[in-house]
């Protein structure tokens, strides 16, 4: 292994670590409670070196691993069997904001917040945001296909990626597309790297369309006294024509764990409350959304709702997305938890929510549930509590599994936003037949036949 370090510090300089800090710093994302050491890791600067990293890997054989921001959570960028983490953190530059196109060219390790209010300076609008968008980068976007609660109107990364650089695992540099709205010219190699979790090539610039920034919204927050009536309100609201730019579910023990974690208690939770909706509104006329606003109202006259909140200053919306946002934080200071990130077409999200607590009734854990509700996307984190260890680590993934058996039932899916990675793989036979998976991994094997590119995630 010297003589590798070698290789690297020559090409790197300063930009080589292999002291224990960063080892560790680069061992772990927000996956639980995983952490696995690199061998060493690497801040590479400009596409030539990370070319260089790359042909020198693949003749090696060395396995290596793309780090961003390091917020993912099904372990994405954990490197694996004593893997080079490989950090894009020095890719940050906003290369261009193209106007008259309405498009964007990055690098990848641009914040996604920052690129969101670059673009919003010129009138523009990026709109997927998870709900790491003041951390993450955009390539870790790219990577993961994240989504968020605009997503239910404007959808999800892929929805805006044009075009991509993409070093591959041989060293070789291409670009995937072109900066046009409309391609039909052979396969789509941009579609496929988007969502590939950083297994197929390591993105360096992304080019991105934009579309124009509303100038309006209104928010509000509805509280519902059964938690399957919130879910059901859900596709009653797409029902009466009205598509909302956000719709987030929070049970209510989400949303009590995020009050306690800002020590933001101006919002009051009744005995009675089960769950709540946020639902936002957007666009450019504030007569259009008043009437919206109307209709939702009228809809939810149909449920067992409490008073309903809306929203009267910046302020107020700032600090109830805030709540929002940081549900997942704060489910993380109450126990050792598991997420798992259901998706279900979102009529079906009542069931969904159903099964999830009749078969965490069957094997005696609790379930946190909030989500992008819009979308079908459900965050199921289960509390470990007064579980035993030899449950948790023996028996849980039984009961995780019969969850997304009940997803596929449903028409849903394993994964909305975070990805397979580490934990999930082992249950894509749930997701896929064999013959899919096997036509996936021959993909991986065309682009990285020597296995050395973020190896044991996916599969």
């Amino acid at each position: 292994m010297n003589k590798h370090f070698q290789f690297f510090s020559d090409l790197l300089g300063n930009h080589f670590y292999s002291d224990p800090e960063s080892l560790f710093n680069y061992s772990h994302d927000e996956t639980e409670d995983i952490s696995i050491l690199p061998s060493m890791v690497l801040k590479p600067s400009t596409v030539e070196q990370v070319s260089k990293i790359m042909a020198y890997c693949s003749e090696h054989k060395l396995t290596i691993t793309p780090s961003g921001a390091r917020t993912g959570l099904s372990g994405g960028s954990i490197p694996t069997i004593n893997g080079i983490a490989l950090s894009m953190e020095k890719f940050n530059q906003i290369l261009e904001i193209d106007e008259k196109n309405h498009q964007v060219i990055t690098e990848s390790g641009v914040i996604t917040q920052v690129l969101q209010d670059a673009v919003k300076e010129k009138g523009l609008f990026y709109p997927p945001d998870p709900a790491s968008k003041g951390s993450c980068f955009i390539g870790g976007n790219v990577s993961e296909n994240s989504g968020g609660p605009k997503a239910v109107k404007y959808g999800v990364t892929k929805d805006y990626v044009l075009n991509l650089e993409v070093v591959l695992p041989n060293g070789e540099v291409i670009w995937t597309g072109a900066n046009v709205l409309k391609n039909a010219t052979g396969y789509n190699l941009t579609q496929l790297i988007v969502g590939s979790e950083g297994t197929l090539g390591i993105i360096t610039k992304i080019v991105l369309r934009l579309i124009p920034h509303p100038t309006q919204n209104l928010l509000m927050l509805v509280p519902f006294k059964s938690a399957e009536q919130a879910c059901e309100a859900v596709a009653a609201v797409f029902r009466a024509g009205i598509t909302p730019s956000g719709m987030e579910f929070m049970e209510r023990d989400a949303l009590l764990f995020a009050q306690e974690f800002t020590q933001d208690f101006s919002i009051k939770v009744k005995y009675d409350h089960a769950a709540h909706l946020l639902i936002e509104v957007d666009g450019f006329n504030s007569e259009v959304l008043l009437q919206d606003c109307e209709r939702i109202m009228e809809t939810l006259e149909k449920f067992d709702t409490d008073d309903i909140l809306f929203a009267e200053s910046e302020a107020q919306k700032n600090a109830l997305w805030s709540l929002r946002r940081k549900v997942g934080e704060a489910v993380k200071t109450q126990s050792i938890y598991k997420e798992e990130d259901t998706v279900v077409p979102r009529f079906e999200l009542p069931n969904l929510l159903k099964a999830v607590k009749s078969i965490g009734a069957e094997y005696g854990f609790t379930s946190v549930c909030y989500g992008h509700a819009g979308d079908g996307n459900l965050h199921v984190n289960i509390i470990k509590g007064n579980l035993s260890d030899e449950f948790w680590d023996n028996e849980l993934h039984l009961a995780i599994r019969k969850i997304f058996q009940e997803v596929v039932k449903l028409g849903g899916t394993i994964s909305g936003e975070h990805g397979i990675g580490l934990v999930q793989k082992q249950y894509m036979d749930i997701a896929f037949p064999e013959v899919t998976l096997n036509l996936m991994r021959s993909i991986k094997a065309v682009f990285d036949p020597n296995g050395i590119l973020n190896p044991g995630k996916i599969f």
